[in-house]
């Protein structure tokens, strides 16, 4: 009976310990029985540099010249989501979607974009963000709007940080996003 219970205990250890090395190390899911509460951690990599930019701007008003924020500007993005803020580090994603220089006086940007990821069980799925980011807050809040797959019904938020930028406009921005869809 003895051997029973541990071999019980043992089985139920090795089924943690697998779950556990299941989960990405940029993401986290935890089940409550009615949510789902996703955090995931990744770096996005906007370059406006180079011969091969992943953002460029589409369009912009008369003045945006003459504006200090470049007050309508508007730039499409398709920029790689890693793991880690090198630019060598693990794909995890891309970011698709536009933003544009909305404020007169400070430079908010109006993000219009789909995170869309590529590894692990995420492959797939997607979530929105529709939400104004004060770029040069040292951290930013945004509104996560909707998603698609595993993030079907998303809401959340997202909180960036810029981890570095160049007078070129390039810039890594850390994400940490939460996430809660139902199950």
């Amino acid at each position: 009976m003895e051997k029973v219970v541990l071999l019980v205990i043992f089985a139920t250890i090795f089924t943690w310990v697998a779950q556990a090395q299941n989960q990405s190390s940029w993401a986290k899911r935890v089940d409550t029985g009615k949510e789902v509460v996703t955090t995931l951690q990744f770096y996005f990599h906007d370059k406006l540099s180079g011969s091969n930019p992943s953002a460029v701007q589409i369009a912009q008003a008369s003045g945006t010249n003459n504006s200090s924020t470049l007050f309508g500007a508007l730039l499409m993005i398709d920029d790689p989501l890693t793991i880690g803020p090198e630019p060598t580090s693990k794909l995890v994603g891309r970011a698709r979607g536009l933003y544009g220089s909305a404020g007169q006086t400070d430079m908010g940007l109006i993000m219009v974009v789909s995170y869309g990821f590529t590894d692990g069980i995420y492959q797939g799925s997607s979530f929105s963000l529709l939400s104004l980011n004060p770029a040069m807050n040292p951290v930013r809040e945004m509104a996560i709007v909707g998603g698609t797959g595993l993030f079907r019904l998303a809401r959340g938020y997202a909180l960036a940080q810029t981890y570095s930028a160049n007078s070129n406009g390039d810039a890594i921005v850390g994400y940490n996003v939460t996430i809660v869809t139902y199950v």
